[in-house]
Formats: structure tokens, C-alpha cells, sequence
């Protein structure tokens, strides 16, 4: 036996050496460190290499383990937050119907009947823009029908916002139809003020204004774009610019008054309308506290038929609730028109009603319901997202 031990110590001895010369640094270390422990009969174990954590020789042959197991659990504990994320989310996001949503969601929607304003450098079509000239319009409205009118204006400014002379030597009023078919009215002059008459506001300030009749300029039977077409001279410097509106000859529907009800656990305006077109009617309207801060933006988006309807837009009452506006409250700035799917123009528009149309009564908060939104489609995401959490947490590793 002590034979046997003495030949495995000369095999380890001689298979040290040629480590000791393949590896001097580390290697070295740990052959001394096992010849040693097994000279000393310590027994198998002992035998194992050792060393000092962090020093070269140190071998933990779990540390991989450990850092797959832990990144493994790190990326699982990311994705059951990024699930519960969307599960809170859009739980949140759809404590509300569509058509019942703060005015905070929708800024651009505050005011919709405020002019279009933009501001152009002054060119020529195919030239670069005129260095230091630039142009200030502004527009009421894009979509038009039936006898409405647009308000148009335009000035010349330099770099600093200050007024230019600018005159107008053209401006034509065309039609711009499909570009497959060929245009057969002839243009329409248009002209414009600064005389403080008609559409312009202020009599020699610069400004340059005209008001837009479709119906009452030849266009009564046309349905489509309409491009208003201006050549300028800003000090012998030329250019050109271009409104553009959308023009639909017919009217579908006409206002029928306002009524209130409490439906529901929500406060429901009931718009009455006299329909000449059925289909489908796309109506917004805003809602404001008694000190007149925008609280909502109330919409409708279904089927009407012809005669007598009522389109409901409807305060919701967990909206109510949550935003806990002072009342009574004020239904303003009423828009909507019918929509036609597949052509162009893709829309009617229905007369505006601009400003309060309609003031509530006074409820207490309690006569509204904090129940949130239910749909059978909010139900199916919910259900769909709980499930991506439930896995989620199951793929979590154990400790």
C-alpha cells in the first residue's frame, strides 16, 4: 500500500512539472498547494485546489452557476414588471369610454374654433425662399359646406416680426380636382383688403384679408379642394402662396336643440338633430365648470337615419367623480359633420355652434357613479394582460 501511495505522489510530482512549465503563474500554485495536502494525508478532498478569494490561483467552480441563476431571475423580475406596466396602464387609461375623456388628453381641442395660423417664407414656385421676408396667415376653418364662408388673411413680417408693405397682384380662386380628371371651371377672382371692411379687421395695419364663399363664387355644385391662389410683391421681391379648403355643397343635418338627462350614473346631453343624409355622424363638443375651465371633450361617433335623432354625449359618471367640476357645467363649441367613408370630399360638415350651447343643472356628485368604464372589449385586454402577468410570475425562479 505504501508502494501504491508513494508511485501516485512521483505521477502527481512529474504531472506538476510539466504544468509548472506550461503555466508558471497560477498553475504553479495550485500543484504545490495539492502536493502538499496529499503528502500530508488529509485525504481526497483536501486534495482539491485551494486558494485565497481573488487571488490568481482561485478557482469557484459555481460562480457561473450563480451568475446564470441570477441573471435568469433578473430578467424574469423585469418581465413581471414590464407585464403588471401594461396591466396598470391601460387599466388606468380606460377608466373612461372614448367619448368621455378629460379635455387634458386633447389640448389641440380646447379651442377648435380658433383661427389657423401659420407662418411661410416668401418664394417663388422652383426659387429659393427671399431672404428676410416672411409671411403670417391665418384661416378660420379647412372643411366647408352648404353657404359657410372662410376668413382668410396674410401679412409680410422681417425677422424681427415687424410689418412689411406687401401687395397682392393676384389672388384666384380654382378648383383642384382629382389629378386624373381635367379642371373645366375657369378661376374665380378673389380680392383682398386691408380696409377694415368685410373680413379685415383693422384698416391699414398691413394685414390683407378676404372671405371665401364657396356657393356664392361658382362653386355651388362642386365638391372637393378649393385652392385660393395669391401672386405677392413685397418690395419688388415676388412670391406665392396658396389657401386651401375643402368644399362640400350640402348640408346633411341642422341643429334641434339640447336636453339633459341622468342615465346610467352619468350626465348624458342629448343633442337633437333634423337629418336630410343618413349615415354616420361624428360629433364633438367641450365641457366646462361653472368658472368656465375646460373639463371635457364629449364626443359621439355612430349611425343616424333620417328625420328626427338624438345624438347622446355623455359626461361619464366615474369622470365626474374624479374630476369633481363645479356646476353647473357648459356645453360649447359644438361641431360634427358625416363622414363618407372611401371619397373625397370624406366629409359634410354640420353648421357650427360656437360658444355655450347649453348650461346644466346643478347635481350633486353623489347622483354620478364611480364605476369605471366596462366593455366587452376592455374586458378582453384586461383578461389578456392578467394572463401575461400570471406567466410571468410563474417563470419567476425559485431562491
Amino acid at each position: 500500500m505504501r508502494r501504491l501511495y508513494w508511485a501516485a505522489l512521483a505521477a502527481l510530482a512529474l504531472a506538476g512539472a510539466w504544468w509548472w512549465r506550461a503555466a508558471p503563474d497560477a498553475a504553479q500554485g495550485v500543484v504545490l498547494a495539492a502536493a502538499a495536502s496529499t503528502a500530508s494525508g488529509t485525504g481526497a478532498d483536501a486534495a482539491l485546489p485551494r486558494a485565497a478569494p481573488g487571488s490568481a490561483g482561485a478557482f469557484d467552480f459555481g460562480a457561473t452557476a450563480r451568475a446564470r441563476r441570477d441573471e435568469a431571475q433578473s430578467l424574469a423580475r423585469e418581465r413581471l414588471q414590464r407585464a403588471e406596466r401594461a396591466l396598470a396602464s391601460y387599466r388606468s387609461a380606460t377608466h373612461y369610454p372614448h367619448e368621455a375623456r378629460p379635455i387634458a388628453e386633447h389640448p389641440d381641442q380646447v379651442r377648435p374654433f380658433a383661427p389657423i395660423t401659420a407662418d411661410y417664407p416668401l418664394r417663388q414656385r422652383g426659387s429659393a425662399p427671399v431672404a428676410g421676408v416672411r409671411l403670417q396667415t391665418t384661416q378660420e376653418r379647412v372643411f366647408v359646406s352648404g353657404q359657410e364662408t372662410v376668413a382668410v388673411s396674410i401679412a409680410a413680417v422681417d425677422d424681427q416680426g415687424r410689418r412689411l408693405p406687401l401687395l397682392i397682384t393676384r389672388s384666384v380662386l380654382i378648383d383642384a380636382p382629382d389629378p386624373r380628371a381635367a379642371s373645366g371651371r375657369p378661376p374665380v377672382a378673389l380680392p383682398f383688403s386691408d380696409d377694415g371692411q368685410g373680413a379685415d379687421l383693422q384698416a391699414g395695419d398691413g394685414v390683407w384679408s378676404a372671405r371665401v364663399a364657396p356657393a356664392a363664387q361658382g362653386f355651388a355644385d362642386y365638391a372637393g379642394t378649393l385652392r385660393l391662389l395669391l401672386e405677392l410683391n413685397q418690395d419688388g421681391r415676388r412670391g406665392e402662396f396658396a389657401f386651401e379648403l375643402v368644399y362640400a355643397p350640402q348640408v346633411p343635418a341642422q341643429w334641434a336643440g339640447v336636453r339633459e338627462a341622468v342615465q346610467d350614473g352619468s350626465l348624458v346631453f342629448l343633442l337633437g338633430l333634423q337629418v336630410a343624409q343618413p349615415g354616420r355622424y361624428v360629433i364633438s363638443a367641450r365641457l366646462d365648470d361653472a368658472q368656465g375651465q375646460p373639463f371635457a371633450l364629449l364626443q359621439f361617433n355612430d349611425e343616424l337615419g333620417s328625420g328626427a335623432q338624438q345624438a347622446r354625449l355623455v359626461a361619464f359618471g366615474k369622470l365626474l367623480r374624479d374630476g369633481r367640476p363645479a356646476f353647473p357645467l357648459r356645453l360649447r363649441d359644438v361641431e360634427g359633420f358625416l363622414l363618407y367613408p372611401d371619397r373625397h370630399p370624406d366629409r359634410a360638415m354640420l353648421p357650427r355652434l360656437a360658444g355655450t350651447v347649453h348650461t346644466s343643472r346643478v347635481y350633486p356628485l353623489t347622483r354620478f357613479s364611480e364605476a369605471e368604464w366596462q366593455s366587452e372589449e376592455r374586458q378582453r385586454y384586461l383578461d389578456e394582460l392578467q394572463r401575461d402577468v400570471d406567466r410571468a410570475r410563474r417563470a419567476l425562479p425559485g431562491p
